[in-house]
């Protein structure tokens, strides 16, 4: 019962809390004077008790009574009921008396005066938190503790005072316990109830009354959230008594506050007193723990910070109400690993959840990450009362550049070939205690002196670090014969601040430098030179010779040959490099680019081994006048006669020179034959082109006439061409163009000639359309099988001889109706006995034939076969019937009658008669056997 009354308690502090914040709210209001609240309820820790009281003066919680009269309080003072108790003037309470006492609550009237006689009254109570009980306790523990909340539970019970009444506006309480209405604008005070409350329900809160209830039967009720608004039935009334009762825990973080009306009707249900308006607060109980948005944080801080380096920041949520204790967390460190200085590196601030460094000596290379379990608790990070809960901070310790890199020598060698670039000649190895492959830790080489020219540079391994010292441009052992290099080692990021570059920063790096036969060198290269084309063979040209660079060896000896000669015009000496034309040289060959021609010869010494070098000879040739001009067109066309409309060929010429041995050209038509002057014209246009024409008045049969002209350029001396050209003479319309069919004409064709060759095209298409008929035909024919006979003859109305030994007549698209048996063959039956031939055996007694001796004597062998073939011979029922042979046999399937019983040798006894029966089809057949009497 103590426990939930301490609950009640904190409750109260919770809406005192409320209150004073809707205070400070409406302080930014116009100013109200007065109490922020009309009634205070104050939680007091029993840490304030010294002994059994509390000292005089001590100020017993650290809530204050709120208070403002408007005018800045001067000369306020507060006037308390209760001796033991009261409230200085900034709102704090304290103990007026020595050794007063909070065993049982205390609850005293506050009243405020100003000095324009004005009052203000408001109520305090005072009430100790009680302490958890302990979380192990042994049975004569346990039966200890449940005697003494026994005992405080009957204490308890006995001071506890009635439920408070609220009484309706307008009316009073009889009961001196209970508060007299003085004002129309009362303000009823909240209604408390702590969360989480075991019981036992329904539990009573307050009573609703009426001061018409003496007089007249009354029915209370309430609406609201809560009570007849969902969550339905969470408070009732009883409608007679008005006490208002909770029926079930409340949770506060579900809903924090509920906000009903009191109705007071008579019987009949008329209004007996106006609503009256119950706030009910849910009084926060520490019922939830903090939690850690996250188990895991990561927070870093540079190597070697300052105390008090922010490093990362954790949070925690309370779901209890912040504004007491019960949701005010608190935040501490409880181990840090590693100790690595000291076991307390890192601090953390209790309110906000800031960690921060304590203490210098943070270095990574020793340790690089702390892992520190941080505890938040709530009730202000009480232990002993609040909930607690933890989570993991990663401190990684970042690096910065605070070790410089250090070689690992003073002096460092290498060895390089003479003219080889891309070699590495040396390799510096260093060390830097910074993180691997970070900017702290990437090496960067520079060659301070010793290498004036840059034949080298330092390249760093991105793995290794290492500095490979790199030739980038060819040393000559003839000019230098060993390098002294200085070469300092630095980070790609600058040093932290205080840190100073190492001795061992520097070393020194001598590279020999080694002799090699170095191949011999063209001193120009390539070599250029002017010549004349047409120059005979064996003309000197010039000499090609080549230089030895190894001048401190021994001398050596160069010799030369031809490596590359297109046209092969040149040769060289071997011994000094004298260049011969071996062929006239040609400005005009296909090998000569832009009047130049290019020739590579190779200079290679005696050394060991043996070295060679190339050079190339560009010869430019001077034109000269050896090419004559050609005719440009060789063939055109022109009309037959010459008229305003008509133009003539316009020629010009060709010539393989250049200036001034090609252009401008002279055009003339030779003086023999005669008709060419005679018929032709040229006329000059420009110092490159002229017209071809025929003379005015002159009449040409169309066709093509070769006509002769001398072309000649302007070289000194200058070369002349008889060229000809090929001009087709045609009739032309009025625009000056020649017709088709003159053109035709002119290529010399007459119009029986056209005529005849469109015949043969047409004969030629013919054949050919004839011979793709008769290839569809024949084709046709191989598919589909021809008859033997002409459709005239039906086969079924004569008797054929054939050889073809087929399947038979079903194996042929035939109507063998005919040829079926009749109905009755009676007739046939009767007549003589003969030899016949029907697909099914005959129905007569098969021969005996004679039976062959198990072991027959030799003798009996030949009597043996006469005996079977004449047995065979006298069988009707075995074929052949009429001879020996087997062709006329068509298989078993045949639907017709055979014709075997037609016996060739019948002496005319047979009668052939019912062969008229058969139809048509075998008319010509009853005439041959039939007919006998009329022939």
């Amino acid at each position: 019962m103590r426990t939930d009354f301490a609950l009640v308690l904190t409750a109260a502090l919770l809406l005192d809390t409320f209150w004073r914040n809707n205070g400070e709210h409406a302080s930014k209001s116009p100013c109200r004077p007065g109490f922020s609240q009309s009634f205070y309820s104050v939680l007091i820790s029993r840490d304030v008790l010294q002994g059994q009281g509390i000292l005089k003066d001590t100020t017993v919680s650290s809530q204050k009574v709120m208070f403002d009269d408007c005018m800045g309080k001067e000369a306020v003072v507060f006037q308390s009921s209760d001796p033991s108790f009261s409230v200085r003037t900034d709102g704090s309470i304290f103990a007026q008396r020595e050794g007063a006492s909070l065993d049982e609550p205390v609850q005293f009237k506050l009243t405020a005066s100003g000095p324009h006689t004005h009052v203000w009254e408001t109520v305090v109570q005072l009430a100790l938190i009680d302490p958890p009980s302990p979380p192990q306790q042994n049975e004569n523990e346990v039966t200890k503790e449940e005697g003494k909340v026994a005992e405080r539970k009957e204490k308890k019970e006995a001071f506890q005072a009635p439920p408070p009444v609220i009484m309706f506006a307008g009316s009073g309480l009889n009961n001196s316990k209970g508060l007299r209405r003085q004002k129309r604008d009362w303000v009823i005070p909240p209604i408390n109830v702590a969360e989480n409350s075991r019981g036992p329900f329904p539990q009573m809160l307050v009573s609703i009354r009426s001061d018409q209830d003496q007089d007249i039967s009354i029915r209370y009720s309430i609406t609201g959230v809560g009570a007849d608004q969902p969550p339905n039935e969470v408070f009732n009334i009883d409608p007679m008594l008005g006490k208002m009762f909770v029926t079930k825990p409340l949770d506060r973080e579900h809903r924090s506050s509920y906000h009903l009306r009191a109705h007071a009707v008579d019987m009949n249900g008329n209004q007996v007193e106006n609503p009256i308006d119950l706030y009910i607060f849910v009084i926060d109980m520490n019922d939830n723990r903090p939690e850690f948005k996250n188990q895991v944080y990561n927070g870093s801080v540079d190597e070697g910070s300052k105390p008090g380096t922010y490093v990362m920041h954790l949070s925690a949520f309370d779901a209890d109400d912040n504004t007491t204790a019960n949701g005010m967390v608190r935040y501490r460190i409880l181990s840090q690993t590693p100790h690595s200085p000291i076991p307390n590196m890192f601090t953390i601030n209790s309110e906000t959840g800031d960690i921060v460094t304590v203490a210098p000596g943070l270095d990574r290379e020793k340790v690089s990450q702390y892992t520190i379990i941080v505890q938040a608790t709530d009730m202000e990070g009480n232990l002993n009362f609040g909930l607690s809960n933890t989570a993991t901070a990663i401190i990684t310790v970042t690096d910065i550049n605070d070790n410089p890199p250090m070689l690992t020598s003073r002096t460092f060698s290498g060895e390089v070939p003479e003219n080889r670039v891309d070699v590495v000649v040396a390799n510096l190895t260093v060390i830097d205690a910074d993180q691997p492959h970070s900017p702290n830790w990437n090496a960067i080489y520079r060659i301070i002196s010793g290498d004036p020219s840059g034949h080298f540079t330092i390249r760093t391994d991105p793995v290794s670090n290492d500095g490979m010292v790199t030739v980038v441009k060819p040393v000559d052992f003839e000019m230098n014969r060993a390098f002294m290099l200085t070469v300092v080692v630095s980070n790609q990021a600058h040093l932290a601040s205080g840190i100073q570059s190492s001795l061992q920063s520097t070393a020194g790096v001598t590279i020999s430098v080694q002799d090699v036969n170095e191949p011999p060198y063209f001193p120009t290269n390539p070599k250029h030179i002017r010549f004349e084309e047409g120059v005979p063979a064996g003309t000197s040209l010039t000499t090609f010779s080549a230089s030895e660079p190894d001048r401190l060896q021994m001398q050596q000896t160069i010799r030369y040959s031809k490596l590359n000669d297109p046209a092969d015009w040149l040769s060289i000496n071997r011994t000094n490099g004298q260049i011969v034309t071996t062929a006239m040289l040609d400005r005009e060959s296909i090998y000569v680019k832009n009047n130049m021609y290019e020739a590579t010869f190779l200079a290679t010494d005696n050394g060991s081994p043996a070295a060679s070098g190339t050079g190339t000879l560009q010869i430019y040739l001077i034109d000269i006048n050896d090419n004559p001009p050609a005719l440009i067109p060789k063939e055109s066309q022109i009309c037959e006669q010459m008229n305003k409309n008509a133009n003539g060929v316009n020629i010009t010429a060709a010539d393989a020179d250049t200036d001034p041995n090609a252009g401008p050209f002279v055009f003339e038509l030779p003086n023999f034959p005669i008709s060419i002057r005679r018929n032709w014209t040229i006329s000059r246009i420009s110092g490159n082109y002229a017209r071809l024409g025929l003379r005015y008045q002159v009449y040409l049969e169309p066709g093509v006439y070769e006509v002769p002209i001398i072309v000649s350029d302007s070289g000194n001396p200058p070369l002349s061409n008889r060229s000809v050209i090929k001009v087709k003479v045609c009739p032309c319309d009025q625009n000056g163009d020649c017709t088709t069919v003159g053109a035709v004409a002119a290529a010399g064709l007459g119009t029986g000639a056209i005529i005849s060759i469109l015949i043969c095209i047409i004969i030629l298409l013919s054949m050919v359309l004839l011979f793709v008929v008769w290839i569809k035909r024949r084709e046709k024919e191989r598919q589909t099988k021809q008859l033997l006979i002409d459709p005239e003859d039906d086969v079924r109305d004569n008797i054929l001889k054939y050889d073809e030994e087929g399947g038979g007549e079903e194996d042929q698209d035939y109507d063998l109706s005919q040829l079926q048996q009749p109905d009755s063959l009676e007739h046939i039956i009767s007549k003589p006995p003969g030899v016949r031939r029907v697909d099914e055996r005959p129905i007569i007694p098969e021969s005996q034939y004679p039976i062959r001796p198990v072991v027959p004597h030799p003798g009996d062998i030949g009597d043996f076969i006469h005996e079977g073939l004449r047995a065979a011979d006298n069988d009707p029922t075995a074929p052949p019937y009429d001879s020996l042979l087997v062709f006329d046999y068509e298989g078993s399937g045949s639907t017709a009658g055979s014709v075997s019983s037609l016996n060739s040798s019948s002496t005319g006894d047979q009668d052939y008669d019912y062969l008229n029966d058969w139809g048509p089809r075998f008319k010509k057949l009853a005439d041959m056997y039939g007919g006998g009497d009329d022939d």
